[in-house]
């Protein structure tokens, strides 16, 4: 098969084979939204509750060797964070029985045995609790519903209102899918896991909007072709396209996935296994729900 020249593979003939995996995928997905709420799923600082303190000290340090002394510690679910500066440093504990002083100085002991030569200061300590983790959730699930209602408007508003709807299916599919995975993975659910689902929310709506306007184009030059021919040839005509973006933008993912380090690994991999669901679906799952709508207003017409 030649990804580089002209294609005439049968997309919407194998929907049923792509509906069978999008179906497990969404329910997966579905099982960890309905965790999260639950504290079932392995929620971060942000929505689960915790400590939050930074540290400066005075020599740089480095975090994986701070991340392996806590890790030996006991603190093996400590999230460290970076500055700018090489000698600040934030540690976020998930909620425990222990109060802030005490959680604080042993942090602080443990450095003065494992970094005896670099001394710290405390520069602040802060405390989210659970009611704080809650309304959390709930901006982060309001913010993903804004954003999906927002592509609804955008795309009917460019193409028609039946576009907007299977790109928002697509949409939701992909949210649902990545979220499953991590899920599955046991990877930590935060504030940055959902930056990175509304981030794959606008990168997959560019890519159905892409296949979606040679439709249109093709719906108009082509008004008496059948629609299933239309929307394969259609899908055909932007694959290059289609599949040099997905992967000049999974090169530059792979590069932080592989470089950005522990803070930024579950970012990465939501953005990578994110890139290759969206641009599945805008194929498998936008264009065979259009196909679906354009079906059933095809019968409704012939039936009136």
């Amino acid at each position: 098969m030649d990804f580089w020249g002209e294609t005439s593979i049968d997309f919407i003939g194998k929907r049923r084979i792509a509906y069978t995996f999008s179906v497990i995928a969404a329910i997966i997905g579905l099982i960890a939204v309905i965790a999260i709420p639950l504290g079932k799923a392995n929620l971060g600082t942000d929505f689960a509750g915790g400590i939050a303190i930074q540290f400066r000290f005075d020599k740089p340090v480095h975090i994986e060797g701070v991340r392996a002394l806590l890790e030996k510690s006991g603190f093996k679910d400590a999230s460290l964070q970076e500055f700018a500066e090489p000698n600040k440093l934030l540690v976020r504990l998930k909620r425990t029985d222990a109060d802030l002083r005490s959680v604080s100085k042993a942090i602080g002991e443990i450095f003065v045995k494992g970094l005896p030569d670099n001394k710290y200061s405390v520069e602040s300590t802060t405390e989210v609790g659970p009611t704080v983790g809650k309304k959390l959730q709930h901006d982060a699930l309001l913010a993903v519903g804004i954003s999906l209602l927002g592509i609804l408007i955008y795309v009917a508003w460019r193409f028609e209102f039946r576009f907007g709807v299977a790109a928002v299916i697509a949409t939701f599919h992909d949210v649902l899918a990545v979220m499953g995975l991590l899920y599955i993975l046991n990877k930590e659910m935060s504030l940055l896991i959902v930056t990175a689902l509304l981030t794959l929310a606008g990168y997959s709506l560019t890519d159905t909007v892409v296949v979606f306007d040679r439709i249109r184009e093709n719906m108009r030059g082509r008004a008496k072709e059948d629609t299933t021919t239309l929307i394969n040839r259609s899908i055909n005509e932007v694959l290059r396209r289609t599949i040099v973006t997905s992967l000049t933008t999974l090169l530059a993912i792979f590069a932080l996935l592989i470089m950005g380090g522990e803070v930024l690994y579950d970012f990465s991999l939501a953005l990578f296994s994110g890139v290759i669901v969206g641009t599945y679906s805008s194929i498998f799952i936008a264009s065979p729900v259009l196909l679906f709508w354009e079906k059933k207003k095809a019968s409704s017409s012939a039936k009136a």
